[in-house]
């Protein structure tokens, strides 16, 4: 047997043990008892819960979208083939039960609940399943699915699902192109994976159809997005607790502080260490936990000003991220030397990044006649940095300035600059990532990926693919961890990206409300979650 190949047995004892235990171990394991916000409770409760963030859903359809704002509503709605523990990124039963996985790791057979019925009545079986990853996979996958690639590979890298077909009306089978570690993980994943009833897939975007515990009622832009409990969901043990979830767009950090505080909201994330001070005065109380993310600029490797990896060297040379991640996120933030989060399995403390240097960094940039720098961000909180991009921008903005060096700052509200990183010409953007699925693939395939959405740095290296690509074929362990290392070490020898920082992600919540569950991947679970009336 290859090196590379998994036993059915080795594969079925991993899932067991959440699919992938050396990468796994840190997303969430140790937060679990607290990812829960919990009350006393006199057992009478409201008939509605609010969530409050700072802007709204770019679509409803997990096929076509990619940002958090769209998959903290998508969770309530949809389900998936499997899941991921209420708590952690243990991989568990969702749709199907676990698969029965062939020697050679390239097929996987899955059996489909009995029972269970889309929103609209539909049934969801197999076929119905079967043609949600279809429509993803080529030739039928279109330019406007960021995360098909991502999740289920590229004939071109020789990766992912080969194919994926109903047998019968209850056996789901998948091919494989290449063994993956990380496809079960991927299957759970909020984005791309989640199942959508078939006929809803020309109007999913703003009436989306899933099987999950609450059911969509209405979406007023720039307001709010209404749910309600589905009453005939198909597990009794996780049915939806409060008849009605509101989810609220308020783009001021300050402003939905002010919502929670005055009970117009019950929950709020997008929020900074800032603001903890008013959300406790105000009796409101303080959820953290440490983030499965990355903060990070991004250089456009294509334009004409850092396509040489000197100038970008030259470019970080002028930013003291010690100092700036200490200024701006005051503990609730650390210094990032590595694109993935410190507890994750490939993660080395002994990765080395550019060094701050600001007297060097002004004659390389003066030598390579860099006196201007066009730059686009984002002006909404993300869960990897609650300042948002503009308070970022204008603070590198400032190093820059020191160095001789210009930087023009266009922002953009978060769904249109997700448009924006597509379509419009910079030499500098800001972005960031939460972890999908624990996998240090999910982090360090953002640089190999050809979506412009996902890889913003337009980022394209030989060397640093392939090893992408036997990163996925290879089991968890210390040869797969070493595959990241030489990524990481790529990563900071061609400074595609300034790294940043990893935040802690911070809601706000009424003492009222309890048992919501806050995920590592950065999204929160409603289902469970009460309010005292």
């Amino acid at each position: 047997m290859d090196k590379n190949a998994i036993s059915r047995k080795t594969f079925l004892e991993l899932v067991a043990a959440t699919a992938s235990a050396g990468v796994l171990a840190g997303c969430g394991s140790t937060r679990a008892g607290s990812s829960s916000a919990s009350g006393s409770g006199d057992g009478t409760y409201a008939d509605t819960i609010t969530f409050s963030q700072g802007s709204e859903p770019r679509g409803l359809d997990p096929a076509f979208v990619d940002d958090g704002e769209s998959g903290k509503v998508m969770v309530q709605i949809y389900e998936n083939i499997l899941q991921y523990d209420t708590d952690t990124c243990d991989v568990v039963e969702g749709l199907c039960g676990l698969p029965e996985v062939s020697d050679d790791g390239l097929t996987y057979t899955f059996k489909v609940k009995d029972g269970i019925k889309f929103h609209d009545g539909n049934t969801c079986d197999a076929e119905a399943i079967a043609k949600n990853i279809q429509r993803q996979l080529e030739p039928d996958r279109t330019e406007d699915m960021p995360y098909a690639s991502f999740n289920f590979g590229s004939i071109e890298s020789g990766t992912g699902v080969e194919s994926v077909e109903a047998t019968d009306s209850s056996t789901l089978v998948f091919k494989l192109r290449a063994a993956s570690t990380p496809f079960l993980a991927n299957l759970a994943m909020c984005m791309s994976s989640p199942i959508v009833s078939p006929a809803a897939f020309d109007t999913a975007m703003e009436n989306p159809v899933g099987t999950g515990q609450y059911k969509f009622v209405s979406w007023t832009k720039n307001s709010n997005i209404v749910l309600k409990r589905n009453e005939d969901y198909w597990n009794a043990d996780k049915a939806g607790k409060t008849e009605n979830i509101i989810f609220t767009f308020i783009a001021e950090a300050a402003s939905r502080v002010t919502a929670l505080n005055n009970g117009e909201a019950d929950i709020i994330d997008g929020i900074d260490e800032a603001v903890v001070d008013t959300v406790e005065q105000g009796g409101s109380k303080i959820f953290t936990m440490d983030g499965m993310n990355i903060n990070y600029m991004a250089f456009n490797t294509q334009s004409e000003k850092f396509k040489d990896k000197a100038a970008r060297k030259a470019f970080a040379k002028a930013v003291n991220v010690q100092e700036l991640v200490d200024s701006l996120y005051n503990g609730y933030s650390s210094v990032a030397n590595s694109v993935m989060p410190t507890w994750m399995a490939a993660y080395d403390k002994d990765v080395v990044q550019t060094a701050y240097d600001k007297d060097a960094a002004q004659k390389e940039l003066a030598d390579l006649g860099i006196t201007s720098v066009k730059c686009i961000t984002y002006s909404n909180p993300r869960p990897y940095n609650g300042k948002g991009g503009q308070v970022l921008a204008e603070a590198i903005q400032g190093y820059l300035k020191e160095v001789g060096v210009d930087v023009t700052i266009d922002t953009y509200d978060w769904t249109t600059y997700k448009t924006k990183v597509e379509t419009e010409e910079y030499d500098i953007c800001f972005y960031g990532w939460n972890g999908d699925n624990g996998d240090p693939d999910n982090f360090m395939n953002l640089l190999s990926d050809p979506s412009k959405t996902m890889n913003v740095a337009r980022y394209q290296n030989d060397e640093y693919d392939a090893l992408i690509a036997k990163g996925l074929q290879t089991a968890a362990g210390s040869e797969r961890d070493d595959i990241y290392l030489q990524c990481e070490q790529i990563v900071a020898e061609e400074q595609p990206w300034l790294l940043i920082s990893h935040s802690k992600n911070i809601l706000g919540y009424s003492p009222k409300v309890s048992d919501f569950h806050f995920h590592p991947t950065a999204v929160t679970f409603l289902y469970d979650a009460v309010k005292e009336a």
